[in-house]
């Protein structure tokens, strides 16, 4: 008797900043929130000295990159937090120079071959998704960092970047080997080493030299505009 072939739906993994969109999404909420709030730039200014040297510092980073989130969010609600990346996903999502028109076909195009589409990033989640929505990837799975209500403030819950990407994935109930991750990062080599297809999307001659030397090949290149 024949054993019965079953037929398994592609995994596609995007990375979103530097894949879909130009540039630091988050970063930009950020400094768009002091830019309103004038007051958390005097505020988070000595923070953000005394940080740079352990943001530098690979093995500091996160802790760093926390503590000047937690400062600028200082004493933001939950409500007020989610109205505020609402809005300016969708208002960044208007301007399409700030987006990256390749990636978006080749997610459209991943999507309707059939495969199964998920956006893995470093950007918080509201954020994120409120930018997906407005560009017409509703339907896209997303898993992004997440944010919580805390005593002072809004507060990093969940930083998915490097390899908390793939132990991400796995908490969803994506496992390993994925079928192909899209990134423009070294930082994603774990992401892009668990995929049995890793494409670079514009990486610099020094990133393309990092992965070589993690991955033991260097991935496939795009330059998208």
């Amino acid at each position: 008797m024949s054993k019965e072939h079953k037929t398994t739906t592609p995994v596609v993994v995007f990375d979103f900043d530097g894949v879909l969109f130009h540039g630091d999404s988050f970063t930009a909420l950020m400094r768009e929130h002091c830019r309103r709030e004038w007051w958390r730039i005097v505020l988070a200014a000595p923070v953000l000295l005394l940080a740079a040297p352990f943001v530098a510092l690979r093995q500091t980073r996160r802790r760093a990159l926390r503590l000047l989130v937690h400062t600028v969010l200082l004493g933001v609600s939950e409500r007020r937090y989610h109205l505020m990346a609402r809005e300016f996903g969708q208002r960044l999502a208007q301007d399409a120079n700030r987006f990256i028109r390749d990636g978006q076909r080749a997610v459209a195009e991943h999507a309707r071959n059939g495969a199964r589409v998920i956006i893995v990033t470093g950007c918080e989640n509201t954020l994120a998704r409120a930018m997906l929505d407005e560009i017409g990837l509703r339907d896209v799975e997303l898993i992004a960092s997440r944010l919580v209500a805390g005593r002072f403030g809004m507060r990093v819950s969940v930083h998915t970047f490097g390899p908390e990407k793939v132990r991400q994935l796995g908490l969803s109930g994506v496992q390993p080997p994925w079928d192909i991750a899209y990134s423009d990062s070294s930082t994603d080599a774990a992401l892009l080493g668990a995929a049995r297809s890793a494409v670079l999307v514009n990486g610099k001659p020094g990133t393309r030299a990092r992965l070589l030397a993690r991955l033991g090949h260097e991935p496939e290149h795009v330059s998208w505009n």
